[in-house]
């Protein structure tokens, strides 16, 4: 397979979907850094926060499902400008709540939206780069959440103490609306990722004939619903790191929103070292002579080896420690799921890529949004260190279940008629 004709379309589209996602968590991460400021001016106490967090993550969630099989049907250019419209307006309207009922209708509106970016991102790797990129191309795009997270600290705070916090909302999905121009202007009119040029042959040659049978094997297939755990079980880690650990700053170690916009942005640079770096080990592996599939299940292990450090902040370390270890967790947890991502790549059709990831990705909304409710009940209960024992726990157990769904994919019905070589022979150079 020639990849190298689509070089410069691939690189490209590579740019805009890093761009999106930094978009995608400045909005997102814009409640957590305002937290308090917001639950002030609303009245709202910590279970009411919750709850809106809740909301958004029940959105999240649901429209996983829908996301991934509406990129199928409209491919990604049409999908992407209507993803990042729809929660950039939920964003401005964020910014225009006057109760908590308002503040959680624009959440979930905002959760509705964003998991397309993620659904759009899978298409685009898995049609327009080989294996030996995809790890890479990956990291790269999902570390622009990672530089999200870092500078939303000191750009949302900052706009919040000069203009105020409802300016942070409104400025940042005015943003997005202008991402959507440069995204219809430079994605081809023909996606070369949607044609034969783009795609190996062998990874679409039986098509599932009709959507009722898709489903079927979908529902049934044992790989993805692990993969689904997987995901479940480690994402809370990053979603307690996103939406608690700035409160938790503000609120059991004292920190001004001044000094957390000043020194939050550490732990999400560190996950952006994670997201890139995370794809960069996989991939160099694979030039090494592994397997793809192998390689991001070495690069896993790394990273639920590390990530149980985070048990050390249960007990109270002075700053500088307790930023080094929730840094070396966030970087951590950025290799997995990077590699966790680009298995579901490698082992699964482009055809059908984005529908499959959006399962997985619901798996990560479910998790986060069950975590909440556990993280909020021992918030309330001023129970922060129980919360950081809880999550040393995860990753170990998320990587069991990768490792059982590897195992189980070279059993898989939908693996074996739609791509029989996805695990023993996907090319490694």
């Amino acid at each position: 397979m020639n990849w190298k004709g689509s070089a410069r379309v691939r690189w490209a589209l590579l740019a805009l979907l890093f761009v999106s996602t930094v978009i995608n968590y400045l909005d997102r991460q814009a409640l957590s850094i305002l937290a308090t400021t917001i639950q002030r001016d609303l009245g709202m106490d910590d279970p009411a926060y919750a709850r809106v967090v809740q909301l958004f993550l029940f959105a999240y969630t649901i429209a996983y499902l829908l996301a991934g099989r509406i990129t199928d049907w409209l491919g990604s250019k049409v999908a992407l400008a209507l993803f990042v419209g729809w929660w950039s307006i939920a964003n401005l309207f964020t910014g225009l709540v006057r109760t908590a009922g308002e503040l959680g209708a624009a959440r979930f509106a905002l959760g509705l939206g964003e998991p397309g970016n993620y659904t759009v991102g899978s298409k685009v790797v898995s049609e327009h780069f080989p294996p030996q990129e995809r790890g890479l191309a990956l990291g790269i795009y999902t570390a622009g959440a990672m530089v999200g997270a870092t500078i939303a600290p000191p750009l949302i705070g900052g706009i919040a103490v000069v203009f105020g916090w409802r300016w942070a909302f409104i400025t940042t999905g005015a943003v997005g609306l202008l991402w959507i121009i440069a995204w219809w202007w430079i994605f081809p009119s023909k996606p070369r990722g949607e044609t034969a040029a783009a795609v190996p042959a062998s990874a679409d040659a039986a098509p599932i004939k009709s959507e009722g049978s898709l489903w079927r094997n979908l529902l049934r297939d044992r790989t993805m619903w692990l993969l689904v755990l997987s995901r479940a079980v480690a994402d809370p880690v990053w979603y307690f790191y996103l939406f608690w650990f700035p409160k938790y700053l503000n609120d059991q170690r004292g920190m001004t929103l001044v000094a957390v916009a000043s020194l939050a942005w550490l732990v999400y640079l560190a996950a952006d070292v994670g997201s890139i770096g995370g794809g960069a080990i996989s991939s160099g592996l694979i030039k090494r002579g592994m397997t793809p599939v192998r390689s991001r299940l070495v690069a896993m292990t790394g990273a639920a080896i590390l990530a149980p450090l985070g048990l050390i902040a249960a007990f109270h370390p002075p700053l500088t420690i307790l930023f080094a270890i929730a840094s070396l967790v966030a970087f951590a947890h950025l290799v997995f799921q990077i590699n966790i991502s680009t298995l579901v790549v490698d082992l699964y059709p482009s055809r059908y890529i984005a529908t499959v990831f959006g399962f997985i990705g619901a798996g990560s909304g479910l998790g986060g949004m069950l975590s909440t409710q556990v993280v909020g009940k021992l918030v309330a209960g001023h129970q922060f260190d129980r919360t950081f024992v809880l999550m040393a726990m995860l990753h170990p157990i998320a990587m069991l279940l990768a490792w059982l769904a590897v195992r189980q994919a070279r059993h898989s019905r939908l693996i074996q008629s739609l791509d029989g070589n996805a695990v023993q022979a996907t090319p490694s150079a």
